[in-house]
């Protein structure tokens, strides 16, 4: 089921978020998530959020802002079930574009997005992370 994010489930969306990045972006020091970690929590209070939940366990999540997806995570275990799909499904009903960025040796996650309509239309070095990164769009 996908619902609304609420303020009772942000610890284990935080919970998720870092244990995700450090599994999905191994070409960056663990320490920078958790150096991200207070800032994401606050950031999130201004998110539009909705979460996957099966017996009251939060699956995954999807944050955005305005247009701008900052993030899907899913539980590891919990991966190639459609989670990522469905969230993604809610909010193209919701939006008529879409933007993200992701890093260019996440390739599963680019692979992802491509499939679901998704364009790479620019790549830049992230700043933070000294990283090649992918900005993708969809539109309607």
């Amino acid at each position: 089921m996908i619902r609304r994010f609420e303020t009772r489930d942000l610890n284990e969306i935080m919970d998720l978020w870092l244990h995700a990045n450090i599994e999905s972006h191994s070409f960056i020091e663990a320490d920078y998530w958790k150096k991200n970690y207070d800032m994401v929590r606050k950031l999130i209070s201004e998110a539009e959020m909705y979460v996957a939940e099966e017996n009251e366990e939060i699956q995954g999540f999807i944050g955005l802002i305005d247009t701008y997806i900052a993030g899907i995570f899913v539980k590891a275990k919990e991966q190639s079930k459609g989670i990522g799909t469905e969230l993604l499904r809610t909010v193209t009903k919701l939006k008529d574009q879409l933007n993200l960025n992701v890093y260019k040796k996440n390739m599963r996650a680019v692979v992802f997005y491509q499939h679901r309509g998704f364009k790479i239309v620019n790549q830049k070095i992230d700043e933070n992370t000294s990283e090649e990164e992918y900005t993708m769009e969809w539109h309607r």
